[in-house]
């Protein structure tokens, strides 16, 4: 009987399965981090090869063929849908603290309309006209940028404030908002499309404003050995501590993962070359001939790198804050959080000022893309931004979530989006296509709660 049942085949893949579990536990690898990242793989290597097939003339059954006639990874592409996530990244950055407290908010699309109208009118009207500051003067941008925040700011701490004091559920008020905001931003803008905007601002859409190749690669530098820094650092603390620490060569492939990333980053958006054109005109405008022969490449984009200062600012905000530990605290247990002295009526009045502060930067980059403020700006962004936040890990009954999951969901559903455009699926199947994927992400977020009993 001892000897049949050590034979058996579920015996003999016991030492296996144990010898993957020991491996991750020894690299200390978040699953869901790992699922999340193996989605988005998988998404882009099947737009890759759907692309690939349908480039050929004839149809060859040859994987490497079709994976290298491709169009979705070449670095246009890849340009656009960095540019294309960042609103709804920053936004789904700020959604993370919102649904962690056990909130919703469905009024960051309306919101985002309503700071971007703010903006595009103080510009292009209240500037000139009051201040009599034209388009291209210094002060334009920061100020229009500045009253588009306090705009978001003071909305959202308000919406706060009935959900926080006056207990009214987030969902009603935020429905309200939803619903009230886009008209006001219709009102301000006068019911049609405001622009031409001013050219420092639009250089926050990311098309019109890189920062250069060679100070990407500077900061990625820079990154990569802060990467390594913070590692290291980590591990001090933990044997400091008295804590177990990784092996030495599980921080040697961690430290070797993160640098490959984040150069393999820089170098795909600095191999994504200005059109020949654009730099005509370029020329043309400082009256000036383009040399014969001349490139120039882009990049990383203004608002990527704005991006990345919100997700630093957050994510050291949740771990390293008392207001971070509060607002998981209370997600966590509301009434353990109140009854240890944890003011959670102020601190959800915070929580929606910050994300209407979040929705006020996310305009300034969704109108700067766009060159003008219009009427449909923010359309079904709080279904976007909600979704993102819970692909990338947020779990809806509250107390769990990462900025760094709701960004790299904001990421998967755009590059979902982005790949159906490219081959071709009509719009409304796209919206099919993404509902589906967030009810899967949800049905996911509860299947791993009952195993891991989180």
């Amino acid at each position: 009987m001892t000897d049949a049942a050590s034979n058996s085949p579920k015996s003999e893949h016991k030492p296996q399965s144990e010898a993957k579990r020991s491996l991750l536990q020894t690299l200390e690898v978040d699953t869901r981090l790992l699922g999340m990242i193996g989605a988005f793989l998988v998404i882009c290597l099947s737009f890759q090869f759907w692309t690939g097939i349908r480039a050929m003339p004839v149809f060859v059954p040859n994987p490497l063929e079709w994976l290298s006639a491709g169009r979705f990874f070449v670095p246009q592409n890849t340009f656009n849908i960095t540019i294309q996530t960042v609103s709804v990244a920053i936004m789904a950055a700020g959604m993370v603290f919102v649904i962690v407290m056990r909130h919703i908010d469905l009024s960051v699309g309306s919101l985002l309309a309503l700071c971007s109208s703010v903006m595009a009118v103080f510009q292009t009207q209240i500037m000139p006209n009051t201040f009599g500051f034209g388009l291209e003067h210094p002060l334009t941008a920061p100020l229009s940028v500045l009253v588009g925040i306090l705009t978001g700011v003071i909305v959202g701490s308000f919406q706060g404030w009935l959900i926080g004091y006056q207990r009214i559920p987030s969902f009603i008020v935020t429905l309200g908002g939803l619903l009230i905001w886009s008209r006001v931003a219709y009102f301000i803008a006068g019911g049609q499309t405001v622009g031409p905007l001013d050219g420092t601002f639009l250089m926050l859409g990311g098309t019109n404003g890189t920062i250069g190749v060679t100070a990407s690669w500077i900061l990625g530098a820079i990154a990569a050995a802060g990467a390594v820094y913070g590692l290291i650092k980590s591990r001090r603390a933990r044997a400091g501590h008295g804590f177990p620490v990784k092996p030495v060569w599980a921080e040697a492939a961690l430290s070797a993962i993160a640098v490959a990333a984040i150069l393999g980053f820089v170098a795909l958006l600095n191999s994504n070359e200005v059109p020949t054109a654009r730099l005509r005109r370029l020329f043309a405008a400082r009256g000036e001939t383009m040399p014969e022969g001349y490139t120039e490449f882009y990049g990383i984009p203004i608002s990527v790198l704005l991006l990345l200062i919100v997700a630093l600012v957050l994510t050291v905000m949740s771990s390293r804050t008392r207001l971070g530990r509060y607002i998981y605290a209370t997600g966590g247990n509301p009434d353990a959080a109140e009854l240890s002295g944890i003011n959670t009526r102020l601190l959800t009045v915070k929580v929606f000022g910050l994300m209407g502060g979040l929705c006020g930067i996310s305009a300034a980059v969704a109108s700067a893309r766009l060159s003008n403020h219009s009427l449909d700006l923010g359309s079904l962004d709080e279904l976007r931004v909600i979704a993102a936040a819970v692909i990338g890990g947020t779990a809806l009954a509250g107390g769990m979530g990462t900025v760094y999951g709701a960004i790299l969901g904001a990421l998967i559903m755009q590059s979902l989006q982005s790949g159906m455009a490219m081959v071709g699926v009509d719009a409304p199947f796209q919206n099919i296509v993404v509902g589906m994927v967030l009810v899967l992400a949800v049905w996911i977020d509860i299947q791993y709660r009952k195993r891991t009993g989180v």
